[in-house]
């Protein structure tokens, strides 16, 4: 009886903080990460109406870094680092120390999201404790070619070498529809525990295999995974965060990437929204991705992420393959 007693007033002092005012560091800093997102959309649609990218390439043609990569990375990184000085901040792009400029910075968090109540295992994590992992424009080269729908910002929390929350931010959502700048984009964002939110969860129809892999970087082992999940239809597109966006709105099943490329910035974010409605992200053995601080970046053992049936499609993994990527 103690301990059951003891539990509850555990739980309700959890939710006692968080209803006065003063929500977890981790709610805290996951609403500092969707301002800063938002944020970060609209530096990477302002670099672009410039018509100046700021294009050079960092190992080749198909690796590229713009204006709007560097802008976007100091701004969340000089933001949360303002805000929460003791976590660690993992960032694609590799940049001189240099002052950010004051407009960069965003300082506003997302009210929505602090009055969410933050999962009981969470509730007590310390700022020292978390690691984000940022990608600030995922997509470049297809945001160099004016495949706007496929550009994101990635901002990934981890805890434990866990992914416990992302922040996805579309700049260009519905540009197609010859929207308003200022109407454009949106953000979406999950937790596992919590749930996932800023969009419709959707399926693809039960029976129906549609696998979503790399447009730009592919290779024999790529397309002998794919063949391999009998895919109805195979989805090229670029960029790891839309592709998990595929997943969640029902146009793919399968993200099957059986290749070195993607980095732990690429993967976190997607996973954490991905695994907050019931889905899964791992490497093409099945085993889970690591987020710990000190990891090394590259995923080398590929990625396979699916919204159901993951292990249909671990299943059908070559042989080959397998032995090809190792962890």
């Amino acid at each position: 009886m103690f301990l059951q007693l003891d539990w509850k007033i555990i739980i309700q002092s959890t939710l006692d903080t968080t209803m006065s005012g003063n929500p977890a560091v981790v709610m805290r800093l996951v609403a500092s990460a969707y301002a800063v997102a938002e944020k970060a959309g609209a530096i990477i649609r302002r670099v672009l109406h410039s018509g100046e990218l700021g294009i050079v390439e960092k190992t080749g043609a198909n690796d590229l870094q713009t204006l709007a990569d560097r802008l976007v990375q100091q701004s969340i990184c000089a933001s949360l680092s303002k805000s929460f000085p003791k976590i660690t901040i993992i960032g694609e792009e590799d940049l001189p120390e240099e002052a950010v400029k004051e407009d960069l910075i965003e300082s506003s968090q997302s009210e929505e999201i602090l009055q969410k109540s933050c999962p009981l295992e969470y509730s007590a994590l310390k700022e020292e404790e978390l690691v984000v992992w940022v990608d600030p424009l995922d997509g470049t080269k297809e945001y160099t070619e004016g495949l706007l729908d496929h550009v994101t910002v990635l901002i990934g929390i981890a805890y434990g070498g866990k992914a416990i929350a992302g922040v996805i931010n579309q700049p260009f959502f519905n540009y197609q529809l010859g929207t308003e700048t200022a109407d454009m984009g949106r953000t979406l964002w999950g937790m596992p525990g919590l749930g996932a939110f800023g969009f419709e969860l959707q399926e693809v129809p039960d029976g129906r295999r549609i696998v979503t892999t790399t447009r730009s970087h592919s290779n024999k082992l790529v397309t002998d995974t794919v063949d391999a999940m009998e895919p109805h239809d195979v989805i090229r597109v670029g960029g790891a965060g839309n592709k998990i966006v595929q997943l969640v709105e029902g146009k793919a099943s399968a993200y099957v990437f059986a290749s070195l490329g993607t980095k732990k910035w690429d993967t976190c974010a997607p996973e954490a929204i991905l695994h907050a409605v019931g889905g899964k992200l791992t490497d093409m053995h099945g085993s889970a991705l690591r987020y710990d601080a000190n990891v090394k970046h590259m995923n080398s053992a590929g990625v396979l992420a699916t919204l159901r049936n993951h292990q249909y499609y671990t299943s059908k993994v070559p042989q080959s393959v397998l032995q090809a990527l190792k962890p």
